[in-house]
């Protein structure tokens, strides 16, 4: 719901690109109810009533009050998306959106309802042929009304899951959000805040209500900020729906993230064949490079299927200035499934992970039939992957470094092909280090990250997220282990993490990054913390796993270092290493002095 007594302006959508028709689209019948938010246009410099006098800014609209949207809030119509149409907005200098907050729940149809009835209201008050100081009087009660409303009280509700923010960027660079929530009670001073960056595109943002119930009762009344930074007069975003909303359960659980775009290259990287055309007739798409460096940015890697001349293909990536961006590139004419096999392998990557980008229906239905698991794109919608649920992921420090680790274990596989089939010469040659240290308030994210991404190497299945994560670092009986990694090549980063019980001792948690599997990483931090425990508390040293499909390979480390399994209980192998036998030493890796020491008492 918007401000409709003095924005009374309606386009079409056929200015809405048809791929960010088809994301709006995604969240039809996921809603199960939202809330009704009453938004206006605001300044983030507002000293009513007296800027109206002062201010070199001020713009009277229709009923006097300052127009700081350049055409107002223009309704863009708009089926597809969950509240039919979406809000164009056409910012000026210190243009902001506004509105009285509350987590009053309404079902999908009864928001729709009251959106009807809002709209139809405004409309008629807009056309009543009053004189304008009535009609600014009449509408500006009416507005003032639905505040009142939407700053009552929640009367206990709440239910929400998220607060969800739908928003495309037609320009070509980026823009950044903040997104403000402020308590009215004055004891309350501490604001929650978000800084969303909107890249070019559609963007799906979901503020989980856990973050946001942190800084305040949400149930007493607040207001909402949205702020675009710096932004030039006339910055256009087209706003979906701005809501708290409650999901269906599906769309609650967390979506499997893509790590990998696999690309087509004609006519879906660039315009035109390169075979047929020649370099030169070739003009990479529109936005095509700022979606890459955004996926980039938080880790997503980048690579190619395509049916061209290798060394040609690449000479034109070169030229776009894109070639740095596409790892174990498969440019040949076999069929794109076998591609996209080999660059799973070549990455090390599941299929399920992979999101494959095209412009022929006949490759992605021969994809999809051929490698299950691998999510398949229309090439017509690239412009959308950035907004995708699947490709929103934490950016941290080492996501940004990502496709660099990959470049640089190519580097070492290059020379492991030296050593021919003595593999532990090589190891050695790699001068392999281990860092272990505890986990603290400061590496919490990037454990958060890893436990959120692995999947051949997670012994126990578990998903961690920040609160669990901040009660294991406040429980004195766990000890936590957060393992990082470099060689003579580079670091590793954040490779793995572990939980230990050390009341009997028990180990609950290991998991590992898939960049040191067969590394022999696992084999050297298993043996120093059986050796480590056995040695404080001559005792037994158990461990917990969870055996699937994905790590049995990497499972084999327990038999290796000789660790006898006993009961299973709810799919949950509990493994054993007796206190009296010796721990296997292959002396591989150097493990570095732990940076905070670890009690075992």
């Amino acid at each position: 719901m918007y401000e409709t007594e003095a924005n009374h302006k309606v386009e079409t959508g056929s200015q809405i690109p048809p791929e960010i028709v088809s994301a709006l689209a995604e969240l039809k019948g996921r809603v199960q109810a939202r809330t009704v938010l009453p938004w206006s246009e605001h300044c983030t410099e507002c000293v009513w009533p007296t800027c109206y006098t002062t201010c070199d800014l001020y713009s009277p609209r229709e009923d006097g009050r300052c127009r700081r949207f350049a055409d107002g809030m223009v309704r863009v119509e708009c089926p597809e998306a969950v509240n039919s149409y979406l809000l164009k907005i056409r910012f000026k200098r210190w243009g902001k959106l506004w509105t009285p907050g509350n987590v009053r729940l309404h079902t999908s149809e009864e928001a729709e309802r009251r959106e009807r009835r809002d709209y139809s209201i405004g409309t008629v008050l807009y056309q009543l042929p009053l004189p304008s100081g009535i009609k600014s009087a009449v509408t500006g009660k009416r507005y003032s009304f639905k505040k009142r409303v939407a700053n009552r009280p929640a009367d206990g509700q709440d239910r929400a899951t998220s607060f969800l923010l739908e928003c495309y960027n037609p320009q070509s660079y980026n823009i950044r959000l903040s997104l403000t929530m402020r308590a009215l009670n004055e004891e309350v001073r501490i604001p929650f805040q978000k800084l969303i960056n909107v890249t070019p595109g559609f963007h799906r943002v979901r503020v989980p209500m856990d973050e946001i119930r942190k800084v305040f009762d949400v149930r007493a009344p607040f207001t909402i900020d949205v702020i675009p930074n710096d932004v030039e007069d006339g910055t256009t975003l087209y706003f979906g729906l701005m809501e708290f909303v409650q999901e269906v359960e599906q769309a609650a659980e967390r979506t499997k993230k893509i790590k990998c775009v696999v690309w087509d290259l004609d006519h879906t990287m660039w315009d035109g064949v390169l075979i047929e055309d020649g370099p030169d007739k070739l003009e990479l798409k529109p936005q095509m490079a700022e979606v890459i460096q955004a996926l980039d940015d938080r880790g997503i890697l980048h690579s190619i299927a395509s049916k061209n001349n290798r060394d040609e293909a690449m000479k034109v990536l070169k030229q776009f200035h894109l070639e740095e961006y596409f790892l174990c590139p498969q440019i040949s004419w076999q069929p794109k499934s076998e591609s996209i096999r080999a660059i799973a392998q070549q990455l090390n990557l599941g299929m399920d992970s992979l999101l494959f980008v095209d412009d022929s229906q006949f490759e992605l239905e021969q994809v999809k039939a051929a490698c299950p698991g691998v999510r398949v794109l229309d090439a017509g919608q690239y412009r959308a992957i950035p907004g995708m649920e699947e490709c929103q992921v934490t950016v941290t420090a080492e996501s940004k470094e990502r496709r660099k680790m990959y470049q640089v274990e190519a580097k070492r596989q290059d020379v492991a092909a030296e050593f021919s089939n003595d593999y532990f010469a090589f190891l050695r040659d790699c001068q392999i280090q281990l860092s272990i240290r505890s986990m603290t308030e400061e590496n919490i994210e990037r454990v958060h990250e890893l436990t959120q991404r692995t999947n051949q190497m997670n012994f126990s299945g578990n998903r961690y997220d920040r609160d669990v994560l901040k009660k294991i670092l406040a429980t004195s009986h766990l000890d936590t282990y957060v393992l990082s990694c470099e060689d003579r090549f580079g670091s590793y980063g954040v490779v793995g993490f572990s939980i230990v019980d050390k009341r009997e001792p028990r180990m609950t948690d290991l998991m590992f990054s898939c960049r040191v599997q067969a590394k022999r990483v696992e084999h050297a931090f298993l043996a120093n913390i059986i050796r480590t425990y056995i040695g404080e508390l001559g005792q037994d040293f158990w461990a917990n796993y969870r055996k699937t499909t994905k790590n049995a390979p990497s499972g084999k480390v327990f038999a290796d270092l000789g660790m006898e399994e006993m009961d299973t209980t709810n799919g949950v192998t509990s493994l054993v290493f007796r206190k009296d036998r010796k721990v296997p030493e292959d002396g591989l890796i150097r493990i570095a002095a732990h940076e905070e020491p670890v009690s075992m008492v």
